[in-house]
Formats: C-alpha cells, sequence, structure tokens
C-alpha cells in the first residue's frame, strides 16, 4: 500500500511496464465516469458511468475492474477552479485518492480537468444527442477526455 496519494505524470511513465491499461476517473458528486485505455496507453475509450455510494463500495467497484483489465494505474481528474485555486470539490478528489491509495498499490496521477464536461457536452450537442442520451454518456465520456489528455501528455514525455 502507497503512502501518497498521488505521484506526478513524469513519475507514474518512468516507473510504468512496457504494456499495461490506465483508468481514467471523473469524479462527481453523485457519479464516477470511467474510461480505459488500450494496453499500449495510446487511446482512451469511454467505459462506464458509476453511481456514487459510499466510499467502500466505490473504491471496490474501481478496484475490481481495474484487476479485470490490466491495470497499471489511475488517471484521475482534478477540478481546478479556472484561476488554477482548489476549491471543495478538488479537496474532495484529493481525499477520495488518498483513500483510494490506502487500499492499493497502482498508482495515482492528478490531471486538470477544467473544462472537460463542457467540452464533452458542447461535442454531444453538435453530435445532436439528445438531453437524455448526453446525460447518460457524459461522466464517461468526461473521464476519456481527461485520460486522454493525460495519455498526449504521456507520449511527449
Amino acid at each position: 500500500m502507497t503512502a501518497t496519494a498521488a505521484v506526478t505524470l513524469e513519475a507514474l511513465v518512468a516507473s510504468l511496464p512496457q504494456s499495461g491499461a490506465l483508468i481514467g476517473l471523473d469524479l462527481g458528486t453523485k457519479t464516477i465516469g470511467i474510461a480505459i485505455s488500450d494496453l499500449g496507453r495510446k487511446i482512451a475509450t469511454p467505459l462506464v458511468t458509476l453511481a456514487r455510494t459510499r466510499f467502500g463500495v466505490d473504491a471496490g467497484k474501481l478496484l475490481e475492474l481495474a484487476a479485470s483489465r490490466d491495470t497499471v494505474g489511475f488517471i484521475l481528474g482534478l477540478p481546478v477552479n479556472m484561476d488554477g485555486s482548489e476549491g471543495p470539490r478538488a479537496q474532495a478528489t484529493r481525499a477520495f485518492a488518498r483513500n483510494l491509495a490506502a487500499l492499493t498499490d497502482l498508482p495515482i496521477v492528478f490531471w486538470d480537468e477544467r473544462l472537460s464536461t463542457a467540452a464533452v457536452t458542447r461535442t454531444l450537442i453538435e453530435a445532436d444527442a439528445s438531453r437524455r442520451r448526453r446525460a447518460e454518456v457524459v461522466d464517461k465520456m468526461a473521464a476519456a477526455y481527461i485520460l486522454q489528455g493525460a495519455l498526449d501528455r504521456m507520449a511527449r514525455l
């Protein structure tokens, strides 16, 4: 079990095995959007949206999913304010990461998620997705947007 909740993207890249998926998380107050990368860590794919319950239940589901998908780490969207400051949601996300880190040896990296949900919503509107359909997929697509941003950055390191 790791004592630290998160590592830098650079440290993650340096420590990763040649192959293995990363899971991207968009942590909301009511749901957790989940995306996964391919084993070569090039493409992020939306996977599922979990309804949040209690931390123990949510963490158990995440760790089960990670174990079943050859996962080597987590990319967790960090909801910073537009000015770069951190508010209550960012603090809650950091607490979630600390608690998750106590349950797994998999590294956790924070990724700035500013405007991810807005970007995904705009794309869905442009694709003429209904309001209901957008509500069903926006969280897991935001997780894929977050994860893809991190994967793109990793490719340049």
